[in-house]
């Protein structure tokens, strides 16, 4: 067995130990944990958060890392190295265009703070448009300028919305929740902005779990790809988003 295949199956183990570690907490914290915590009293928080938050929250970003550092490696072996990158397509090898839609996918989450830091982001139903929009858009070159395979663009979108997400985590979440803990455990009140801006960045983070959820899993079950089958992705990006939305309800 050749040292790729022995680091393909260990970072395939490994990513969906960690991802299943990630999610789990990440569900946890916006169905479970924030609906509950909106009925305890100060000292009743005084107590808890200190003791619970630092806990899952070291749980939580250190699994967000290791999947996204074990997603990329995949993404090395399987797909760059592993020439699933063009397979069915009339390219035969990479360009600028391909290149450039990587980039993309990694740098997408530049785009995305401006957006959720901007007056769009006040809004989450317009926000939600802009985002299927621009996400459509992106996929959209994925397949016309890096002239990926549909394996390629689905394992792309993922590792899209996968970047997205941890570097939330690492970036905006855990910053925030810092100074969230360290106020309630000294007796203040928390800055409300700052509540508010970790929530919504939680939030953002579960509509998208279920799309990337989506695109870890699809890509085993289609090897004949078609320009039609981005409208299933964007399909389950829907469904996804309004599973999420009716899980919250329940909540």
């Amino acid at each position: 067995m050749e040292i790729t295949e022995i680091l393909s199956i260990l970072s395939r183990w490994l990513h969906i130990a960690a991802g299943i570690l990630w999610i789990g907490l990440l569900y946890f914290f916006n169905f479970v944990n924030a609906p509950f915590a909106g009925t305890m009293d100060g000292e009743t928080k005084k107590k808890v958060v200190p003791e619970l938050m630092p806990r899952t929250l070291y749980w939580f970003r250190w699994g967000a890392a290791f999947t996204w550092i074990t997603g990329v490696l995949l993404l090395l072996l399987v797909f760059y190295h592993g020439g699933l990158m063009f397979e069915s397509t009339n390219i035969e090898g990479w360009g600028a265009g391909s290149y450039l839609m990587i980039a993309l996918s990694f740098l997408a989450f530049l785009l995305y703070d401006l957006l959720a830091k901007s007056p769009i982001g006040k809004n989450p139903k317009v926000f939600a448009v802009v985002g299927f929009l621009l996400i459509a858009l992106v996929i959209y070159g994925f397949i016309e300028v890096g002239k990926f395979s549909y394996r390629a663009y689905v394992i792309h979108a993922g590792a899209m919305f996968g970047t997205i997400m941890a570097a939330n985590v690492w970036m905006r979440i855990w910053p925030l929740q810092k100074k969230i803990i360290t106020a309630v455990k000294e007796g203040t009140t928390p800055d409300a902005g700052l509540v508010a801006l970790a929530g919504s960045r939680s939030r953002h983070n579960t509509y998208l779990s279920v799309p990337l959820v989506w695109t870890m899993i699809n890509y085993h079950t289609t090897t004949t790809p078609a320009v039609e089958s981005a409208f299933y992705l964007l399909g389950v990006i829907v469904i996804g988003w309004l599973a999420v939305w009716w899980l919250y309800k329940k909540a």
